[in-house]
């Protein structure tokens, strides 16, 4: 079975084995983020909507759960903002029914944490990982360019009363972007908005593959280190590249598990071969097919030459 809305799993940096779902088409978002890996939002929107139907994300899960072991937790992300699917309280409910010992976790970009019917459905879950990359206008416009009817107050605000009542986990991202929101100024700033929001941890995140803006760079470990100190609080952790590596077992069909994952994140080769734990010989000889026949596509980026599916 070729799936559309579930892709992996994946060996994450922070959750282990996930096996990724994706709720929205691409790429439908609020917001348009310069960095995002996805690609440029061609529906900027906060209007939530079936954009992809419960029973068939329902079907890809059971024939999944058939075929497979089971992964560590089961993440809603992918080519947009996820909440922006009326059914993800009712997805998240059914795979807590069918597979009650699965983790579910969700990554928002937090702009529908105002609506109180967002907050709801995301109590169910039992990680919710929000980011927050600028308390101030002037860098939130810069990075993360949203809809135009969202106020970044009422985001942080929205943000502020889930995390007062959520019961799981939650872990706040904050995507560094070295000359736009780590000054001091913005620093100081957004250090007194995550006391407010007394998250579990927070997580310091920077470029790894390319963003939608060519002239981004990622910020040096040095630079993440002098964010952290700033903000000076015990609960900060900076992301690292997973070096270990998990037995995920053997895709059935490891082309359609390629494609899966770079339609969602431009890849390198070295990339596909540790997520999919597939042989480099394999790999090489899988990327020319793709390529050749015109399903993918290689650009040469500073960390090295990447792998995207071809918009057809």
């Amino acid at each position: 079975m070729s799936y559309q809305h579930i892709f992996g799993p994946v060996l994450s940096r922070r959750l282990g084995i996930s096996l990724g779902v994706d709720l929205v088409t691409h790429k439908i978002c609020s917001l348009d983020c310069v960095y995002c890996e996805c690609g440029k939002t061609t529906r900027l929107t906060l209007e939530r909507g079936d954009y992809v139907l419960f029973d068939a994300v329902k079907t890809e899960l059971d024939h999944y759960w058939e075929h497979n072991e089971d992964p560590d937790y089961i993440t809603f992300s992918g080519s947009g903002e996820p909440t922006l699917n009326q059914d993800l309280g009712r997805v998240i409910a059914y795979i807590k029914t069918q597979k009650p010992k699965i983790q579910v976790a969700v990554l928002t970009n937090s702009t529908l944490l105002t609506d109180p019917n967002v907050r709801q459905e995301l109590a169910l879950a039992d990680l919710v990982v929000p980011s927050l990359d600028a308390v101030s206008m002037a860098a939130f416009l810069k990075i993360n360019r949203p809809c135009k009817a969202l106020l970044l107050e009422d985001m942080i605000q929205g943000i502020q009363t889930f995390a007062n009542k959520f019961t799981g986990k939650l872990w706040l991202e904050i995507f560094i972007l070295p000359g736009i929101n780590d000054t001091q100024e913005e620093l100081t700033a957004l250090k007194k908005i995550i006391t407010r929001i007394d998250p579990e941890m927070v997580q310091l995140n920077t470029l790894d593959r390319p963003g939608t803006v060519s002239t981004l760079r990622p910020a040096s470990k040095e630079e993440l280190d002098r964010v952290k100190e700033i903000l000076n609080m015990d609960i900060i952790q900076i992301i690292a590249k997973v070096t270990d590596k998990k037995n995920m077992g053997q895709h059935r069909d490891m082309a359609s598990a390629i494609l899966e994952t770079i339609h969602r994140r431009p890849c390198t080769r070295d990339d596909l071969v540790a997520v999919l734990t597939a042989d480099p010989d394999q790999m090489d000889t899988l990327l020319a097919t793709l390529e050749a026949d015109g399903q993918i596509e290689a650009r040469q980026q500073a960390r090295g030459v990447f792998y995207r599916t071809v918009k057809k």
